[in-house]
């Protein structure tokens, strides 16, 4: 038994089969996600949320510049090609040393950001109450911890990516969303953010542990290895530049809109939960099959003129998988948006404005479930080839476009129920901006034939539309014969509008012969 479990962690996965993987348990964990932030919205008010939300700002600052860039867009593509051209011994001596330069300028940062954080927050929410303030930086100081064990974690994730090997990778998310939900649901009567913090720091931990043995039967050894002058660190170093500006200035973003929502209680936390909600479908259906194509679109790069073909394949057939289902998610989340918010959220603490605020912003966030999911794609495609540039320069226009609009939609009451919901607005505005960006320049770059897919993406807009409709009429339906203001007539509304939509679409899907119904 103990043999078979070992063989399923450590067998190399398909594209398909990674696909299913990463979809199955990052649907896992987005539920867990769900279920993480329903606790949070019952348990704790708004305007205390804001603290822990504002809490994360820094501590995500770190991670995201100097280790998510460096992996996702560098570490993979250059271990890789370590492996097929110089062996694994080789491979796992720069990945050892990878690690070590990264544990130690993390370590660096964060010391420094521990030291610097009482001005930073001041920065960040200029309109809190000198205590919330206080708060906020003994909570951001705490979890300063997380981007320390995330390093780690996350380097692991990569070797595994690197090697085909991604059930251990795609698990850890679900060990770290039930630690905060344990801390949440066991700590914070009494304890408050602080119970949903230790929640956070021993889900990190967790997220790593997890992921420690497949890392090990794969042949990396832990072993520090300052070796700054290894090709494959510098190789490494040079291209998480422009990937880490570009996650830089997204972190510009979140700053920007955290200090526009510091003006009214409560707003942070509506915006980040909503947030949260907005980017299932494009989590799940989008960055999943980026990830899982990334490492043979790495592969594929390596001859890119012999293998053009099939690189174009591959890219189009990951495309084409996301927006059939990324593009009914838009509707599902549009349609159902006052639905979803009443049943995840509308508990407790969470009262009738914060839930009216609340589905406002969703249905603008809507409108970037597309863009979302179909970014990594072709964000990764441009890594695959050793471009991170591109998509940096392309990143700082379309955050730029986003913090002007959210900049005068913030304001704009008038036009929005929130000043989140114009926040969300802005930030669909610059996800569109950010898509049809890299469309353009990926087009130059390989010929893919984007032409293909403009039949397609009609095709599937029109079955959308009839599914929109279809879930419209069940909700009247239901909501004629049952009073929805009790929850399980409301829940059960929603089910039958999702069961309906899903058939209508399903069916049309089988009878125009999309071949995704099948693959």
């Amino acid at each position: 038994m103990f043999k078979r479990i070992k063989k399923v962690f450590i067998s190399e996965n398909s594209i398909r089969g990674a696909s299913l993987i990463l979809m199955v348990t990052l649907a896992a964990s987005n539920v867990l996600g769900v279920i993480r932030d329903h606790f949070l919205a019952q348990k704790i008010p708004t305007d205390r949320l804001d603290i822990y939300y504002a809490a994360f700002r820094f501590p995500d600052l770190i991670f995201n510049v100097l280790i998510l860039g460096s992996i996702a867009a560098a570490f993979v593509p250059v271990y890789s090609k370590y492996i097929k051209e110089k062996g694994d011994k080789e491979a796992n001596e720069m990945a050892q040393a990878t690690i070590s330069v990264g544990i130690l300028v993390v370590s660096v940062a964060l010391v420094i950001m521990f030291f610097l954080m009482g001005g930073l927050i001041e920065l960040l929410v200029p309109n809190f109450s000198p205590q919330k303030k206080m708060e906020t930086v003994e909570m951001a100081r705490w979890l300063l911890a997380s981007p320390f064990i995330f390093t780690l974690s996350y380097f692991f994730g990569g070797i595994l990516n690197a090697r085909k090997r991604f059930l251990a990778y795609s698990i850890a998310p679900l060990f770290y969303n039930l630690a905060i939900i344990t801390g949440v649901v066991l700590f914070a009567d009494k304890l408050g953010v602080k119970g949903v913090i230790i929640g956070v720091i021993s889900g990190a931990f967790l997220h790593m542990l997890i992921q420690l043995p497949s890392v090990l039967q794969v042949g990396l050894k832990p072993a520090l290895r300052f070796d700054f002058t290894n090709p494959g660190v510098k190789r490494v170093i040079k291209l998480m530049i422009p990937r880490a500006i570009g996650l830089g200035s997204n972190q510009i973003l979140l700053f920007a809109f955290t200090c526009f929502a510091s003006y009214v209680p409560g707003a942070i936390a509506i915006y980040n939960l909503t947030d949260n909600i907005q980017t299932v479908p494009s989590v799940i259906f989008g960055s999943s099959l980026a990830t899982a194509a990334f490492p043979t679109l790495s592969g594929l790069s390596l001859n890119v003129e012999k293998e053009k073909d099939r690189f174009a394949s591959v890219f189009i057939r990951s495309i084409r998988a996301a927006l059939f289902f990324l593009i009914p998610s838009t509707a599902v989340i549009f349609v159902l948006r006052a639905q979803i918010i009443r049943l995840i959220l509308g508990y407790g603490f969470f009262g009738w404005a914060d839930t009216k605020a609340a589905s406002a912003a969703l249905g603008f966030f809507a409108l970037s479930v597309v863009a979302q999911g179909i970014i990594p794609i072709i964000a990764r495609s441009f890594y695959a080839i050793h471009d991170t540039r591109t998509p940096m320069k392309i990143s700082i226009v379309s955050i730029i476009v986003s913090i002007v609009f959210g900049y005068i939609f913030s304001r704009q009451l008038t036009l929005f129920d929130s000043s989140v919901a114009g926040l969300a607005l802005a930030f669909s505005i610059g996800s569109w901006v950010n898509l049809i960006l890299l469309v353009y320049y990926i087009s130059g770059k390989i010929k893919i034939g984007f032409k293909k897919i403009f039949a397609y993406v009609a095709m599937i807009i029109v079955l959308t539309l009839i599914t929109s409709v279809a879930m419209q009429f069940t909700k009247i339906l239901v909501s004629s014969s049952f009073d929805i203001n009790r929850v399980r007539y409301l829940l059960l509304q929603t089910i039958l509008s999702l069961a309906v939509g899903a058939l209508v679409y399903l069916f049309l899907g089988w009878l125009f012969k999309i071949r995704e119904i099948r693959s």
